[in-house]
């Protein structure tokens, strides 16, 4: 009987447990949010386009990241409860910071003035991680 070496599956093959999961989907998101405010401050006052364009760039990225990194095998539903997560995520972000303020946060999905860019930031929001699934659910 001959004995095979296998190789320990890499990190993005493994089936991860729920602790796992989640605290990538929050590290994942607080990285995107931090980058979209970051924009926030510092192209959208030169160009507001610009600065639309930029956050949803880098939602875009920081989703490819995501899945490339963590999540390659995942499904079209891990895929949305994770865009879905963060979208509940950064509702809940700028509820506090606006709550402990006094006034009005909107750095991450864009003023209420602005609806169509806001509904824009929240569909980036939802389906960026969704644009880089290969597998089948």
């Amino acid at each position: 009987m001959s004995s095979m070496a296998y190789a320990a599956p890499r990190f993005w093959q493994r089936k991860h447990r729920l602790a796992t999961t989640a605290t990538l989907v929050v590290l994942f998101w607080a990285f995107a949010a931090l980058l979209v405010a970051s924009v926030d401050r510092t192209v959208a006052p030169i160009s507001a386009d610009g600065g639309a364009i930029a956050k949803i760039g880098v939602l875009i990225l920081i989703a490819f990241a995501y899945i490339k990194l963590t999540a390659r095998e995942a499904t079209i539903d891990h895929a949305l409860f994770v865009g879905f997560a963060w979208v509940a995520l950064t509702i809940v972000t700028e509820m506090i910071i606006t709550a402990i303020t006094g006034r009005g946060w909107f750095l991450l999905l864009g003023p209420p003035s602005s609806s169509a860019f806001r509904y824009l930031m929240l569909f980036a929001w939802v389906s960026a991680p969704a644009l880089f699934i290969h597998a089948r659910s």
